[in-house]
């Protein structure tokens, strides 16, 4: 049972408490999270929100809009998951994730509330205590990206100002559903009322599902390619057709070509902003835009030889990233470290993604769910004639490291479980790369 408010705890002892909250499974329902923030006093009530939901993006998407309501002068909390490293990167405000004192203060709160029949899960806590600490710090706005699905995910509690689903692909299928329509049905789930919605959703199915069930809520439904566009410049920089306006020359801080379509969502929902509060404009926009850093998404963390981590945990995420080692670094030398979780469809994974390394180094991080290396080796062996097998994350980044070229690449993908020992283990390893 997690603690009372009457225990003395420490932050390791709370975060003890809820990760053994996992062992309760994915429970997918609302009637849990909502008695728990009835408890607090409804917190989410006392902010406003946007609501960020799809399989892939939708962390950058929110990301982006975090920094350009902050830089328009809001005090902005964000709610994103899983963390890489550290638990507190899940909430934060204004940029500065939450203190270990506050993850203490905000678990408490959550455990003096009465929960109902059942005990709630890691999310379910996690969810609540970013809301409460969202209303204690009195922020101006929260940006809020969905855990799984949407409909009964326990972020569908709030009641945003606009509603983001960036795309629909298949995942999470024991929960969510087999087909594209199904899926994007639960997704839809964070469609309310009148709120308006903007999407980058591409199937006829998805479209389909996401218009029925705007028009059942009388939510205007924006898509991107429909009602708002945008176009890359030969000069890295691209422009944007939207709903209200054209904007020319734009750029951002996250690399990717895919980042361009996340943005594009970021303009459409700004703009529905800018309808009724003048206060945002396109400085502000750009700003944000500049500004935004998403770990573990194409992110740099070593020059000499190049270290580039990104969890490429699902397959368009893996599309997205042969793309950019492809073009972005072709001609380069690259090593791959990758581990895939079991729910993953690893092969046509390795497919995407091994063509564009010349050396692979198949891992496997610390978690039950994580791939043995010995099951990746085979399709791994079929496609790449350099492969090796090395269990241990760190181990297999000091192997890299030591075996790689100034001007060589590393990239550490697959999953970000592994991104996230990746991440641990380098900035507390400086000596052995030039760590950024």
């Amino acid at each position: 049972m997690p603690m009372t408010s009457n225990d003395i705890i420490s932050y390791s002892d709370c975060l003890k408490s809820m990760y053994g909250l996992r062992r309760f499974g994915i429970k997918l329902g609302l009637s849990t999270i909502q008695q728990i923030l009835a408890g607090l006093g409804n917190p989410q009530n006392r902010f406003f929100s946007i609501h960020v939901a799809g399989t892939n993006g939708k962390g950058s998407v929110a990301s982006f809009l975090a920094a350009i309501l902050k830089a328009s002068g809001y005090k902005v909390g964000l709610y994103t998951s899983p963390h890489l490293v550290r638990f507190n990167e899940r909430i934060s405000v204004n940029d500065q994730q939450i203190s270990d004192e506050n993850v203490v203060s905000a678990y408490r709160a959550v455990t003096d509330i009465h929960c109902g029949d059942r005990e709630p899960t890691f999310f379910e806590y996690t969810t609540a205590m970013a809301l409460y600490e969202f209303d204690r710090q009195a922020v101006d706005w929260a940006v809020v990206e969905t855990g799984m699905g949407g409909r009964l995910d326990a972020t569908n509690v709030l009641q945003p100002v606009i509603s983001i689903i960036t795309n629909v692909s298949l995942e999470h299928q024991g929960y969510l559903g087999k087909t594209i329509a199904e899926i994007a049905r639960e997704k839809g789930g964070i469609i309310k009322r009148n709120i308006p919605v903007v999407t980058a959703v591409s199937q006829p199915s998805a479209i389909s599902v996401l218009e029925s069930l705007a028009s059942e809520q009388a939510s205007s439904l924006f898509r991107l390619k429909k009602d708002f566009r945008v176009r890359r410049n030969t000069d890295r920089t691209f422009s944007y057709y939207g709903l209200d306006h054209v904007w020319r020359g734009i750029t951002t801080s996250l690399p990717g070509s895919h980042q361009v379509e996340n943005a594009a969502l970021v303009l459409a929902a700004c703009e529905l902003l800018t309808r009724n509060d003048p206060k945002i404009s396109l400085a502000h926009i750009q700003t944000g835009l500049d500004n935004t850093r998403w770990p573990g998404r194409l992110e740099v963390v070593s020059e000499h030889p190049m270290i580039i981590l990104d969890g490429a945990h699902n397959l368009n995420a893996a599309k997205e990233l042969a793309k950019y080692l492809k073009t972005e670094l072709k001609g380069r030398r690259i090593t791959l470290i990758i581990g895939i979780l079991e729910d993953k469809p690893y092969a046509a994974i390795l497919e995407y993604l091994l063509p564009a390394c010349a050396r692979v180094i198949l891992t496997s991080p610390k978690i039950d769910r994580a791939l043995p290396v010995d099951t990746l080796y085979p399709v791994a062996a079929a496609i790449q004639s350099d492969v090796q097998r090395i269990p241990d994350v760190s181990e297999a980044i000091a192997f890299a490291a030591r075996n790689a070229k100034p001007e060589e690449v590393i990239c550490v993908a697959g999953s970000l479980y592994v991104v996230g020992e990746a991440k641990a283990y380098l900035s507390s390893s400086k000596e052995s790369v030039q760590y950024l």
